[in-house]
């Protein structure tokens, strides 16, 4: 989604030299900014008191659902909370015992910090104590964790929703909800994070940016809800 908001900044102001790098997930972000080596960061969650101390500035610009997708070949487009729930402890092993592919289930899960697994703890039924098989794969980036659902035939991972997702795998109805259904359970904050006085006018300028009009389409088109003027 930021790339998306970058591409629409450089058309606007073609002259501004603009690089957004891989996510290097919401501590990795903070951890930047706060130490000085970044001046703008962005995270999936809320900052943590001792985060505010740092002197962070937090301004929230799109919810996001926090998605669960496979690879096609699991053959299964729709689950339940409590077929999600017995899927990521291992009680289902196999994709038949939902009605699809004969397949061995591979598991896919994201590290304990990770905001969209705190999303789901926080939001998903029957997420709040749940604890991952020891079968699963732990991805370290939501780019490890797309790739691995790409890659992996049976492989079930879950992430930040985007449009693009649905492009090679398979975005899983939840309850019969889609992630950009009003009834979707789960969703993400995402927000930028800077340190107040320490910005040039090029970086304010893309503040700006991700707050106006155009960059709310840019959001809405992306699959999230824009948040902020």
């Amino acid at each position: 989604m930021l790339q998306e908001i970058g591409v629409g900044f450089t058309e606007k102001y073609p002259d501004i030299n603009l690089e957004i790098p891989p996510s290097i997930g919401s501590g990795g972000g903070i951890a930047a900014v706060s130490s000085g080596t970044e001046r703008l960061g962005r995270v999936a969650r809320a900052l943590k008191d001792s985060e505010v101390e740092y002197g962070l500035v937090y301004l929230p610009i799109a919810k996001i659902p926090s998605a669960i997708f496979t690879h096609p070949s699991t053959g299964v487009e729709a689950v339940t909370s409590d077929e999600l729930v017995r899927l990521y402890t291992g009680e289902i092993t196999n994709w038949s015992e939902l009605g699809g592919a004969d397949l061995r289930v591979r598991l896919v899960r994201r590290e304990d910090a990770d905001s969209t697994l705190q999303v789901l703890r926080a939001t998903m039924l029957g997420w709040t104590d749940l604890e991952f098989s020891p079968r699963s794969k732990t991805a370290l980036t939501t780019q490890d964790s797309i790739s691995s659902a790409r890659e992996v035939e049976g492989a079930i991972a879950f992430g930040p929703y985007s449009k693009p997702l649905e492009d090679g795998l398979t975005v899983l109805k939840i309850d019969g909800h889609h992630p950009t259904d009003p009834e979707y359970p789960s969703s993400v904050t995402l927000a930028l994070i800077y340190k107040e006085g320490t910005l040039d006018e090029d970086m304010k300028a893309f503040i700006d940016y991700a707050q106006s009009g155009q960059a709310h389409t840019l959001i809405s088109n992306y699959g999230g809800v824009p948040i902020g003027n």
